[in-house]
């Protein structure tokens, strides 16, 4: 294994060896490039570039760009949202509380139960 597959992905300019530290995305329809910070998975749409070819980004004639610029903190899910993906999923997980409930249930073995709560939603395998 590379020192650099260690470190992280390098960048996407061809010749340069340095270390990625940001994204970007085109979007074509709307003739804009979005910078912003390193995303988790390498995209196959997307350019992983280091700062240096970051902040050298140049776009077509007519085009925008969006740079989202990297805050120190720490990158992830906050405590909040990993609570609110717990009790999503705890209560997907519980029986129904009302009788007439367990008894649609029942009834209704044909459809696939789909628990959701908010924007989050269980699917299940």
């Amino acid at each position: 294994m590379s020192s650099q597959a260690k470190l992280g992905r390098g960048c996407s300019r061809v010749g340069c060896r340095s270390i990625a530290t940001m994204t970007l995305t085109y979007i074509y329809a709307e003739s804009m490039a979005v910078v912003g910070p390193l995303a988790t998975f390498s995209e196959p749409h997307a350019y992983d570039l280091c700062l240096m070819h970051g902040e050298r980004l140049k776009v077509p004639h007519g085009w925008s760009v969006i740079k989202q610029e990297p805050s120190g903190a720490e990158q992830g899910p906050s405590d909040d949202d990993l609570m609110a993906i717990a009790d999503a999923v705890r209560e997907v997980a519980m029986p129904p509380s009302t009788p007439n409930a367990q008894e649609n249930m029942n009834n209704d073995s044909s459809h696939t139960q789909i628990g959701r709560r908010g924007h989050l939603r269980a699917v299940p395998s």
